[in-house]
């Protein structure tokens, strides 16, 4: 077998497809790092116009996959593959996955859908699927909360979007609902305006909004008050507390009681 001329025959094919495969190599290298710097200038862009983060990574992570994709369909193509072949296959194949994987795709559609409507965005506390807390991150088929003890909840997507969602904190202000007893024997005007002397010296309470002050329920050993404040969202808790404490305090100094649960028993002889 004559060599020289085997290799004098096979030359230009050998050329040909050293050059395709240089060529492809250096076009998805230079490709792929053209698209990483396109979507870190897209994320900071993002950023600097106080776009929501969590769909702008949403946004930033499929564009730069489906970019990928393409430079690497490109690619093929100078090979002479068929990219509608290549496509038809990559449909099979998605067909059969999807099959396999009908719940996770239906949690990556309702994290689409979370991220479209928006019912809560990250930062917000809120109430999903029967759990509490502040929305940490939202997946691609989960949603994270992190709870007031801290810990960590992974909802599923479809679970969020299936049942009723309760924002707290999306209008930027809350009302703080308290329950305050008293015994039967003290005066409910004196007690009311110790209520009003406690929230009106609370900093943490928006004196711009009438605070409601009523008697709500007739209990067997109390008379309870009712007391609705409002404040910010960062400030609900510490306002919660600290007009509890002050009100105990201001009750005790006043001599008003908080009564608790007791029976009177009557012997007949």
């Amino acid at each position: 077998m004559d060599l020289q001329k085997m290799w004098d025959d096979y030359e230009p094919v050998f050329l040909e497809i050293g050059f395709k495969v240089f060529a492809g190599l250096a076009i998805l290298i230079i490709g792929f790092k053209l698209i990483n710097w396109a979507i870190d200038k897209l994320k900071s862009i993002l950023v600097t116009k106080n776009f929501d983060y969590s769909v702008s990574g949403f946004i930033t992570s499929f564009l730069g996959i489906g970019m990928k994709i393409l430079l690497i369909l490109s690619v093929a193509g100078m090979f002479g593959v068929e990219t509608t072949s290549f496509i038809a296959i990559l449909s099979a194949l998605s067909l059969a996955v999807g099959l396999a994987l009908q719940g996770n795709l239906g949690h990556f559609a309702s994290g689409i859908l979370l991220l479209t409507f928006r019912p809560f965005r990250v930062g917000d506390f809120v109430t999903a699927d029967g759990y509490t807390g502040t929305v940490k991150e939202i997946q691609v088929f989960n949603t994270i909360l992190t709870t007031l003890d801290n810990r960590l909840v992974i909802i599923p997507n479809g679970n969020v979007m299936g049942n009723a969602i309760q924002n707290m904190t999306a209008q930027g202000i809350r009302r703080v609902d308290m329950t305050f007893g008293i015994g039967y024997d003290d005066d409910i005007d004196q007690a009311r305006s110790v209520i009003k002397q406690v929230i009106a010296g609370a900093e943490m309470v928006d004196q711009t909004r009438p605070a409601d002050i009523f008697v709500k329920t007739l209990n067997d050993s109390s008379v309870d008050f009712a007391v609705r404040v409002w404040t910010t969202n960062d400030n609900y808790w510490p306002a919660y507390f600290h007009i509890t404490e002050q009100i105990k305090k201001s009750f005790d100094a006043a001599n008003i009681g908080i009564p608790y649960p007791q029976m009177d028993v009557h012997i007949s002889k």
